[in-house]
């Protein structure tokens, strides 16, 4: 699976095309996700549409913002993108979430979107409660302390164990939601299972209610991992989507700690066999379970692939 359609909705707003030469009215500040993109060709690189937005409307308004294409032709660092967006950060006081490289593959696949360091996006948004990042090439994250920041996103292919021991490091605590895209090594996702036992202890995040570790080749150590992971306890949803999740890593969740208490449990895009889908079913009966996007390749694991890579 690629990501092929851009989102209608974030941050519970609905997501408005901002067109610097759009004669119509403009919704008020504070009604949509506005979202910034450049076409391919464009006159104007994304530091002239970034100020063409802030005199167009009113910037003390802005609740959310989505970030698309950045680049006029050839792909380009995201850098000068943060560059221009943090050194407004003044004028978007309300600013509450921030969607970075909302790009579809048919525009970028995931794995050529050109990253850089997107921690001055946390340092310089202190009301920020909300931050997704798609991408992984040459991503960079410093661990950092965020007071209000509820939701944290990362979407890629490949993602760098310094992002996630960055995440680990960071004092976040007011976050809520995590997810992280952990993807293959082949497109650098290195993250190694002792690169996530920072979430799993119990220990960090004091109110995380939902965690995913998605899209890895890892997916049955993980799951045997959160089976006797002391923050499950405190979940109300859990995500192992994504990735190749077999017989072997459900039988250790059934088999560990009860899961009966979480709201849903997200294992889409799996290899699991007919007969392990009906026992997770009939175990927790309570629980919303997505199954969907059973794989074929169940008796070769050198033919199982992750939803997301390149």
């Amino acid at each position: 699976m690629a990501v092929s359609h851009h989102l209608e909705r974030f941050h519970e707003l609905p997501v408005h095309e901002f067109t610097p030469d759009d004669a119509q009215p403009q919704p008020a500040a504070d009604a949509v996700a506005w979202r910034l993109s450049l076409e391919y060709g464009s006159k104007q690189d994304f530091g002239q549409l970034w100020q063409s937005f802030l005199r167009k409307v009113d910037p003390t308004g802005v609740r959310a913002v989505v970030i698309g294409a950045w680049w006029q032709k050839d792909y380009a660092s995201v850098r000068s993108v943060v560059e221009a967006v943090t050194a407004e950060a003044e004028r978007l006081p309300a600013l509450e979430a921030l969607f970075l490289g909302e790009v579809t593959f048919d525009e970028c696949e995931i794995s050529w979107l050109e990253m850089g360091d997107v921690t001055p996006l946390l340092t310089a948004f202190p009301g920020l409660r909300s931050l997704t990042v798609r991408g992984g090439m040459d991503l960079a994250l410093e661990p950092v302390r965020h007071d209000r920041l509820t939701s944290l996103r990362f979407e890629s292919g490949g993602l760098p164990a310094t992002v996630v021991r960055a995440v680990a490091g960071s004092e976040l605590p007011a976050l809520e939601r995590l997810t992280l895209w952990l993807g293959v090594d082949e497109y650098g996702g290195d993250a190694s299972i002792d690169d996530l036992a920072p979430f799993l202890d119990g220990t960090r995040l004091p109110k995380l209610r939902h965690l995913g570790l998605a899209d890895s080749e890892l997916q049955d150590e993980i799951a045997g991992a959160l089976a006797h992971a002391p923050v499950v306890a405190r979940l109300e949803s859990l995500d192992l989507s994504m990735g190749v999740l077999s017989d072997e890593g459900a039988a250790a969740l059934l088999e560990g700690q009860p899961l009966n208490h979480l709201r849903a449990l997200d294992l889409h895009h799996h290899y699991l066999t007919d007969e392990m889908q009906q026992r997770l079913r009939q175990a927790l009966p309570d629980v919303e379970i997505d199954l969907s996007e059973a794989e074929d390749d169940l008796d070769d694991e050198g033919d199982r692939y992750v939803s997301v890579a390149e």
